[in-house]
This record gives structure tokens, sequence and C-alpha cells, in this order.
């Protein structure tokens, strides 16, 4: 026998629905609370994002913001059956990379820029770039390598770097990046195989004179 919901507080069914349910209770039905659930599920991770595309915490705010305010505009066009996750993000992406290029189309982020921001696991990245430093001089300068890799990240073209981000970053399945960004699967494969190329090119640069052998 299927459970009663009956009796389970709002809050709690809010919490434990899809955010497919979240986002058709509000179309369908005004329910508020479930699209101020939606917006808090995706509150921490979306702005951390935006954060790492902006490099202004403030400028990620009010993208974030008028996110879910197009969310809210565009409910009624949402089709039943469409994941929800990739359509929020690329209308954030979306109006982050408007406000990148209307603002500073040329612009190259420093690598000293200050990371201040809380990061999404960067060493899944770095486990993917091969290593020639002794292993217990490597775990001693896991944190270091890690900040490297986000100003390294942050070096990268705005089109590779918005991939990466995505992908790794956010944890997106490939699919859904290339939703995200409306290019091929293919397209997305390339994109992260030339960005991890020229991240491994700069970090054997970066390190080469960090290969002593420990004794």
């Amino acid at each position: 026998m299927v459970p009663s919901t009956v009796n389970l507080p709002a809050e709690r069914l809010h919490h434990e629905a899809s955010d497919e349910s979240l986002l058709l209770s509000y179309r369908d039905d005004g329910d508020v609370e479930a699209f101020e659930a939606l917006v808090h599920r995706y509150e921490k991770p979306l702005f951390n994002y935006l954060v790492r595309l902006l490099h202004n915490a403030s400028e990620a705010e009010e993208i974030f913001q008028t996110t879910f305010l197009r969310v809210h505009e565009k409910c009624q066009l949402f089709t039943k059956g469409r994941p929800v996750r990739p359509w929020i993000y690329s209308i954030a992406t979306n109006l982050a990379v408007d406000r990148l290029r209307k603002e500073a189309p040329h612009q190259k982020i420093s690598l000293e820029q200050d990371q201040t921001e809380e990061e999404a696991h960067p060493a899944k990245l770095l486990n993917l770039i091969p290593s020639e430093m002794p292993q217990p001089l490597a775990q001693l300068e896991a944190r270091e390598d890690a900040e490297w890799m986000r100003g390294a990240v942050d070096s990268l073209p705005e089109y590779l770097r918005v991939t990466v981000l995505l992908a790794y970053f956010q944890g997106l399945k490939f699919r859904e990046v290339a939703e995200i960004l409306q290019v091929p699967l293919g397209t997305v494969n390339s994109r992260l195989h030339r960005a991890l190329v020229m991240l491994n090119t700069a970090w054997r640069r970066n390190h080469a004179g960090e290969r002593a052998v420990v004794t």
C-alpha cells in the first residue's frame, strides 16, 4: 500500500518533491511555498556558480534574482517532463554571459584575484591533471594546488570556463551542459578536452620547478 501524504506538513512535502513537481505546483496551483522551496534549493549552488562566473557577489545576487523572476514569468511555457535544472541554469548562464559581454567584452580575469566564495570540490578537476610531484609533497600542497586550479579555470576563455564550471564544479551531466549551452554533446566533450589540455599545460609550466625528489 502506498503511504498516505495527507497529514504530512507542506514543508516536508516540498522538501521531498522533485524540481518538476515544485514548478508545476506553482504553475498550476499558484503554490507560492513550492516556488520558494525551489528557489531555496538552488540558492547555494546557483549563486556560487554565478559568483565564479561573474567574479562579483552583488552582480551574482542580481542575476540570481533575475533568473527566478524569469522562471516565474515563463513557468506557463514550461513543458511537463522537461528537466528543470538545465532550464534554470540556462536562464542564469545566458543572463550572466550577457552581463560579462556588455561590461568587459575583452577583459581577462587575473589569476591573482581573491577567491573567497565557497567552492564545489575543485580537487575533482585536479585529479584529472597528471602530476609528477612525489605523493607526500602533493598531499602537503593540496590546498595550494586547489587554489591554483581555481585561478587557472578563471583564466580560461569564456566559452571553456563556463563549460568547465557547469560540468566539474556544478556536477551537471554532460547532456545537461549541452542543453544549457545549446550546443551538441560532442561540442561539450571537445570543449572539456581542450580546457583540460590547456590546464594540463599550465599546470606543468607552473610546477616545473617543484619536481625535486623527496628523500
